[in-house]
């Protein structure tokens, strides 16, 4: 996994705060000094919640579970919008609408509204509809593309959420912090980090700054998902290899079997022809005996007389 350097970070401004007067007290142990009036965020410290937060999202994506991103500020907007796509992951750009998370069933029921409407305008009943009742139509699905359309493939309540600016998205944090799904954010001189799992001090309104970070958690959800994909691979050819060597055990087994049966039918083959060997030959030594002509009586003579 790739880490961010001090130098990359310097250049993309990460470091720059809020005003004095503006930030919040639970942001001091990320403070670094104070200049001109704008508090300067410690890189090191960036750096490190960075790293951690990456790991964080790269187990999350090899375990195969979404993480939904959130940004509906303007200079942020269009950039997760371009980055999360690449990811194939769910993210809200325009507007948060509440109870996404915890009235989840509705936002479904919406989303399979669109998709209803999507259905509807392949089939020979849309041409039926007058022209005013297919402008209405075509409006509400534009609506509801607009506000659920990135979030249409999501079936199931996130494992994740990363958000870009915790006070403007604090809808969001609230209903993450009430279902318990973990959040990893972007945290400015102005924000309260407790609210936060894996806060990522950095400034959350320069667009370099948020794009180095974006990128970064989301290369590190690539990652993620490409271990996810090389690990399956390697399980389903595993288990092809065992199961021809379960083949080929099973094809030596039969021919072990087959020839122990071959060698017992030879020798009880071998031992029925002696056997009938001796019958043949014990039934000509009977017919020998049969045909021998029997001795003559012997004749007596004067000393056997006397």
């Amino acid at each position: 996994m790739s880490k961010v350097n001090f130098e990359e970070l310097l250049e993309a401004g990460v470091h720059f705060g809020h005003l004095k007067r503006k930030w919040n007290p639970n942001m001091a142990p990320y403070i670094f000094m104070e200049q001109n009036g704008i508090h300067i965020i410690d890189l090191y410290k960036t750096q490190v919640k960075l790293e951690d937060a990456a790991k964080a999202m790269k187990q999350i994506a090899k375990s195969g579970r979404k993480v939904l991103f959130v940004a509906t500020k303007k200079q942020a907007k269009e950039l997760v919008a371009e980055t999360v796509k690449k990811i194939n992951m769910p993210y809200v750009t325009e507007r948060w609408p509440g109870g996404m998370l915890t009235n989840f069933a509705t936002i479904r029921k919406a989303v399979r509204k669109m998709n209803s409407i999507d259905k509807l305008m392949t089939t020979p009943s849309w041409n039926n509809l007058s022209k005013r009742e297919r402008l209405q139509v075509s409006r509400e699905r534009a609506k509801l593309e607009k506000n659920l359309g990135s979030i249409s493939d999501m079936s199931r309540l996130p494992a994740a959420l990363f958000i870009v600016d915790i006070n403007k998205e604090k809808i969001a944090v609230a209903e993450a912090r009430k279902l318990n799904i973990p959040t990893f954010a972007m945290v400015d001189t102005n924000t309260d980090p407790n609210l936060i799992d894996f806060p990522i001090p950095a400034n959350d309104d320069a667009s370099k700054s948020i794009a180095l970070i974006l990128n970064t958690i989301t290369a590190a959800v690539a990652e993620g998902l490409a271990e996810r994909q090389a690990t399956r691979e390697k399980s389903v050819a595993d288990k092809k290899s065992q199961d021809l060597e379960g083949e080929e055990g099973d094809d030596e087994e039969e021919t072990t079997n087959f020839k122990v049966k071959a060698d017992t039918l030879k020798q009880a083959e071998e031992d029925a022809d002696r056997e009938a060997e001796k019958k043949e030959a014990a039934k000509k030594k009977a017919k020998l005996i049969a045909k021998k002509p029997a001795a003559a009586p012997k004749k007596k003579t004067e000393e056997d007389e006397d």
